[in-house]
């Protein structure tokens, strides 16, 4: 399958849930999603000590959650974001998203081609998309590209491990046992979540993801993983 045609099924799919979405995720992780999303913008504010901010961009945004906490964080902090730009090419997430956040600017695309100026973010996020991203090393370039140099691409994602033993044996039981059941049963379409561990076994480690930011122009300042290594942060400064 041609990349394009594979992306566009990923998209497909993803309409698809739309509307279930933010249900599933929360149930799926039981919440505990929110303390890494708040601990990734918190970071990245520490990090990035500058206010106001011109712009954080959210890649792959879906519908909103990462903007919502990444507002959330900023007004805890005093820190004023002039602009706050979703960018995702599912119509059924953006739809949803704004909805939500009708302040917000939604921009329907690409993470390989986003229509922003160079140089135009302070802080660019993509929250478990990156996976989902078919040309992830063009992605990358073009992150760079919209980043100012200073500023941070901030990176949650599931990263493949090779740990082995008995906490590796209850996460893959989770994600290949559990997880398809239950986001099956909210949005009635369990294909979807089931190419979710399907994708993480076929994915990089976090190691591997560094190296592909370094090559397209980032410098990991931080990189940590949460709750028996499910998920991961990476961030890195544009240098």
């Amino acid at each position: 399958m041609k990349s394009e045609e594979k992306q566009q099924e990923i998209v497909d799919m993803f309409n698809t849930i739309a509307p279930t979405y933010d249900k599933a995720n929360r149930i799926l992780s039981m919440g505990v999603d929110i303390s890494w999303r708040k601990k990734a913008c918190d970071l990245a504010f520490e990090f990035y000590p500058k206010n106001p901010l011109s712009r954080i961009v959210d890649v792959a945004c879906g519908t909103g959650d990462m903007m919502g906490f990444w507002q959330k964080q900023a007004d805890k902090k005093g820190i004023k974001v002039k602009k706050m730009v979703g960018v995702d090419p599912s119509s059924g997430m953006l739809a949803v998203g704004k909805e939500k956040f009708p302040s917000y600017e939604f921009i329907l695309s690409k993470a390989t081609d986003i229509p922003l100026e160079t140089n135009s973010a302070d802080v660019l996020s993509i929250s478990y998309g990156i996976r989902n991203v078919v040309e992830r090393e063009a992605a990358f370039v073009e992150f760079a590209r919209v980043v100012k140099p200073g500023g941070l691409v901030v990176i949650l994602e599931f990263t493949k491990d090779d740990k082995k033993g008995p906490l590796h044996a209850l996460k893959q039981w989770y994600l290949t046992k559990l997880l398809p059941r239950i986001g099956g049963m909210i949005s009635k379409n369990r294909a979807a979540y089931e190419y979710l561990p399907n994708s993480i076994e076929g994915f990089l480690t976090a190691s591997m993801m560094q190296e592909e930011l370094k090559n397209a122009g980032f410098e990991t300042v931080h990189c940590e993983s949460f709750s028996m290594d499910i998920s991961t942060l990476i961030i890195a400064k544009r240098v």
